[in-house]
Order: structure tokens, then sequence, then C-alpha cells
């Protein structure tokens, strides 16, 4: 039996372990939760999926999602737009 386990791996090299699999452009936050979208703000930080590593060994499947920080004029492009 093979158990799956997901990896978000940070700019600075911090490695921390996800509940399930992420997809690549995806938005999560500083805890390597998914966005939800549209977002309400673009001041906060939020990183995106650059990249997907798998590597297989005995019994496990890790995959690794190499994340990349955001900017806050990118994260405008996915705000809610305000109506007045």
């Amino acid at each position: 039996m093979t158990y799956p386990e997901y990896f978000a791996v940070f700019p600075d090299g911090d490695t921390q372990e996800l509940p399930g699999p992420l997809r690549i452009d995806e938005l999560v936050d500083l805890n390597g939760r998914p966005l939800a979208l549209p977002l309400t703000t673009d001041r906060m930080i939020a990183y995106r999926v650059a990249k997907i590593r798998r590597q297989e060994g005995w019994g496990e499947e890790a995959s690794y999602h190499y994340l990349e920080l955001v900017s806050s004029a990118d994260l405008a492009a996915y705000c809610r737009r305000r109506q007045y």
C-alpha cells in the first residue's frame, strides 16, 4: 500500500506538510491552504504554486509543491471589484 504525502516548499526553503494536493498556479496563504477567489483584498501575503515534484519511495509517494511569493500588484487581478 502506498501512502501519499504532500508538502509545501516556501521560497526561503521551509517545508510544511499539507492536508492534500495543490494545483499549478493555485493561490495559497501562509499556511499553504488554498485561498477562496475572488479575494477581498490585495493586502495579504500569498503564494502561487510554481512547480510540483513527485518523489516515490518504498510504500510512500511524496509531492512537493514549490511556492513563489505573489506581489500586491498581481493579487489585485484576483480581487473582487469594488461597487460604488
